[in-house]
């Protein structure tokens, strides 16, 4: 599956969506892709995730277990899992950190898979590296859906992506006039408790 596929699966369900978001690193953009209007269909769910497992079988072989950071992280990690053959697990965020819960494990040592859904920045994607390798995990790659970074993004590992743009992000005071004259949205979850 190439980028313009994936992107295609977004325009279907709605989900690449234009105007003034804040991403949830904080940064404003002038494109948004809503992926929870794409998993709410689980047929385009299980072919994107079905390619970005074939994507890192080829590129890293066989790993482990998959882990992803929750809320935005879940559903592709355990659909990407089901492709792989190997558990699904995820950190939640405690006291502000990542960390494993649940009597969640990783085998010392193993081979992890870290699962995204969109990549921006590569915060998220850091923090949960972290965890990972603190609860004993070798993390042999990060894999999202989406890295809308262009290639800059450092999510802490070797990254794989299924879909690669490069769309601007801007910080709210360095915003170019015309996104500023649109009404902002912020679509995310990760200020609502906040």
């Amino acid at each position: 599956m190439n980028t313009e596929q994936v992107l295609e699966e977004f325009r279907a369900a709605g989900a690449l969506r234009e105007g003034h978001f804040i991403l949830s690193s904080g940064l404003h953009s002038g494109v948004f892709l809503q992926k929870n209007l794409v998993f709410q269909y689980p047929e385009r769910t299980e072919r994107l995730c079905k390619a970005l497992a074939e994507k890192i079988r080829a590129t890293i072989g066989e790993v482990d277990i998959c882990v992803s950071p929750a809320v935005g992280g879940i559903i592709p990690g355990y659909e990407t899992a089901r492709h792989l053959g190997v558990p699904s697990i995820y950190v939640e965020r405690e006291g502000g950190a990542f960390k494993l819960r649940r009597a969640f494990a990783i085998p010392p040592g193993a081979r992890v898979a870290m699962i995204e859904d969109i990549v921006s920045t590569g915060l998220s994607s850091r923090e949960c590296v972290s965890a990972i390798k603190a609860a004993g995990g070798n993390v042999v790659v990060a894999a999202c859906l989406v890295d809308r970074s262009g290639g800059k993004a450092d999510p802490g590992a070797p990254l794989v992506s299924l879909a690669q743009l490069d769309v601007p992000a801007y910080p709210a005071d360095a915003l170019p006039p015309e996104l500023a004259a649109i009404p902002i949205e912020d679509p995310g979850s990760r200020r609502l408790s906040k």
